[in-house]
């Protein structure tokens, strides 16, 4: 969607994009496929905040989502493009033969009226999903599995897209947004195409309250604070001293925090620094 901006008749309209709405063409969501939820404000069960910077923010309920794309060989056509609050991309409400409905994440080029399928037979277009062992080489993809069954995990934010390079025996080569060259096992599916509203990313906020709107609270620096709050508070004028750290002395801004866990053999090239 093109982005769309004002006159500055105010400051905080000076800077302000919002996206174009001309590709929704549903305002209201599928009430059967709308769950309530749950706001933590960054706490966890015993009340203690775990991530930071986070409450307030406007009341959305939860859109049921399709991952899984388990509805093979029945095509569905899509009847409407809606927004979803609760990510960055748009999403598309399916109908299926059968009367069921669903959402899935709208890819680029998938429209109202057009057709979609799942299963290793379908057809390699936008928004058709397939397991990787079906997809030729070289084909933009998104939302793919991990585990066979257990539904897309990869690639779902707006604008994103792997790259299949080639298949080897049992896996399928991959190359990531991020850049990192991962091995998925070939009877994992994926959606063809790339994740649609690729103008996310250009979009400027423009003044706070619309950050406090998306549930973003302000972040206080630690230089701004006094010793007792903070490693880098207190000094007479402004210390650049001191590694970067957190309130509890924990090493932050660059410092390696991933755990050796199961999956760290599957990475042939790591993302790019």
């Amino acid at each position: 969607m093109p982005l769309k901006s004002f006159k500055p008749y105010t400051a905080s309209r000076r800077f302000l994009t919002v996206l174009d709405k001309s590709e929704i063409t549903k305002d209201r969501p599928e009430k059967n496929l709308l769950e309530p939820l749950a706001r933590s404000g960054g706490r966890n069960n015993h009340g203690e905040i775990t991530s930071w910077h986070r409450g307030g923010g406007h009341k959305k309920m939860y859109r049921r989502i399709d991952f899984r794309r388990d509805k093979v060989g029945v095509p569905a056509r899509v009847a409407a493009v809606e927004y979803d609050p609760n990510r960055s991309s748009l999403v598309a409400l399916l109908h299926y033969a059968d009367g069921d409905k669903r959402y899935i994440l709208r890819p680029l080029g998938l429209e109202v009226g057009m057709t979609v399928v799942s299963g290793p037979e379908a057809d390699i277009l936008p928004g058709n999903s397939l397991p990787l062992r079906n997809i030729p080489p070289g084909t933009l993809v998104h939302n793919i599995e991990l585990y066979p069954g257990r539904g897309g995990q990869m690639v779902r934010a707006a604008g994103s897209a792997a790259q299949l390079l080639s298949k080897e025996g049992d896996f399928a080569l991959l190359k990531l947004p991020s850049g990192e060259v991962r091995r998925v096992r070939v009877e994992c599916t994926a959606t063809v195409g790339q994740v649609g509203n690729v103008d996310h990313e250009n979009v400027t906020l423009g003044k706070a309250g619309r950050s406090r709107w998306l549930g973003i609270r302000p972040t206080v620096r630690g230089v701004a604070m006094n010793p007792v709050d903070h490693p880098h508070g207190g000094g007479e004028g402004r210390v650049k001293g001191n590694h970067p750290q957190t309130p509890w002395g924990q090493p932050t801004l660059g410092a390696k925090t991933r755990r050796r866990s199961q999956g760290q053999q599957y990475i042939v090239q790591r993302r790019k620094p």
